[in-house]
């Protein structure tokens, strides 16, 4: 039960669907008093996805470590009560679409009057600016516009979206770097700015040199499968007891150890697989040898020789494998809080370690509580 290192932080959680209460979560799990502001009907998170009890259990997670307040924003009362909040806040986030806020009359320029230091992240489909902006915008369309899901799939197969929230969770774990940025920056100048944060620009970022690839040398990325068009051995590999096995060569020391243990020095001395172009150029021949060499064998028996040869691999988990698991154990990945299992913190810090405190709250749970610190005397 540690504080963590944003103790005495507080943060206006004003967003819904996912990226900035995924941000939120992330703050209030190192230190932060996050306050959730909900709609009287409540987030859309708690009706959303698999239920138990009538109550989503991903509420669950994305909710902890969070009080709740319900408030009609569009409404002038609790405009107001909204106005006294921010003012006596570090960090408000919200994820309306561009110009909401502003029909709301809470606008920055209106929220940073009383407050100068006020940091407001503002997480959007498209961004603030631009002719997307006004644009209805969820991870989906950012994975499908950043490229993602044209390079992900089968060559012969349709362009393909991942199965979870992954442009929300990048934007999450992006727009709290960029809160801690402005952070650092109102230390020094005493000043808040505004984060103008977009779902598309992050998971773009972080899909590698496409576009300098495509300006200097004129390639287009396509769909590769398992495989990456750069390095080779990369892909998975199916083993005896229909398991699949993950292998990545991308070092040449790697990719060596990998060779050896699967040909000898025979296939080692191959020229074919010498060097990592030509890995890559023969990689149907590589990827033949290496899948006859695993298909013999349980993914255990593979696994155990792989670890010996210190080659790169890994066994592809599904949750019930990963909660088994004694590494995700040990480094408490996984996390049992109030009787409900969900992910540890997203990385441990060794002086100001972060921790869960406080269980998802119910639907307007901390109302009063709120608005009597925040020195309102009646009931928003």
């Amino acid at each position: 039960m540690t504080v963590g290192p944003l103790a005495g932080l507080r943060v206006l959680d004003a967003g819904v669907l996912f990226a900035a209460p995924l941000a939120a979560t992330l703050l209030g799990d190192f230190g932060a008093d996050v306050i959730k502001v909900e709609h009287p009907s409540g987030d859309p998170l708690r009706s959303f996805g698999w239920q138990q009890d009538g109550e989503s259990v991903w509420w669950k997670v994305v909710g902890r470590n969070k009080r709740s307040i319900t408030l009609d924003l569009s409404e002038p009362e609790a405009q107001d009560t909204f106005v006294q909040l921010a003012a006596t806040s570090d960090v408000v986030l919200e994820s309306f679409r561009p110009g909401t806020l502003e029909r709301w009359n809470l606008g920055y320029d209106r929220l940073s009057e009383r407050n100068p230091g006020l940091i407001l992240l503002r997480t959007s489909g498209f961004g603030q600016t631009g002719p997307y902006r006004n644009r209805p915008g969820f991870g989906t369309l950012a994975e499908a516009m950043s490229g993602f899901a044209a390079i992900t799939g089968d060559p012969d197969g349709p362009p393909t979206l991942p199965p979870i929230a992954l442009a929300d969770g990048i934007a999450a774990v992006t727009g709290a770097m960029m809160v801690l940025m402005a952070l650092h920056h109102r230390q020094a100048s005493g000043l808040g700015q505004v984060i103008d944060l977009s779902l598309v620009e992050p998971l773009f970022w972080i899909l590698g040199p496409q576009a300098t690839v495509y300006d200097r040398l004129g390639i287009v990325q396509t769909r590769n499968g398992n495989r990456t068009p750069f390095s080779a051995p990369r892909n998975l590999y199916l083993t005896a007891d229909h398991k699949w096995i993950a292998m990545s060569g991308s070092s040449q020391n790697t990719a060596q150890r990998i060779l050896r243990l699967v040909g000898g020095e025979k296939l080692l001395e191959d020229p074919r697989f010498a060097t990592n172009s030509a890995r890559v150029e023969n990689v149907e021949e590589l990827d033949r040898l290496i899948g006859e060499w695993i298909g013999q064998r349980t993914r255990d028996e593979a696994l155990e020789l792989l670890d010996e040869a210190d080659a790169a691999t890994g066994p592809v988990y599904d949750i019930a494998e990963i909660v088994e698991d004694p590494h995700f154990q040990e480094r408490q990945a996984l996390i049992r809080y109030d009787d409900v299992l969900m992910q540890g913190l997203i990385a441990k810090l060794s002086l100001t370690p972060g921790s869960i405190r406080r269980a998802a709250p119910r639907k307007g749970e901390h109302t009063e509580e709120i608005v009597s610190e925040a020195g309102l005397n009646s009931d928003p």
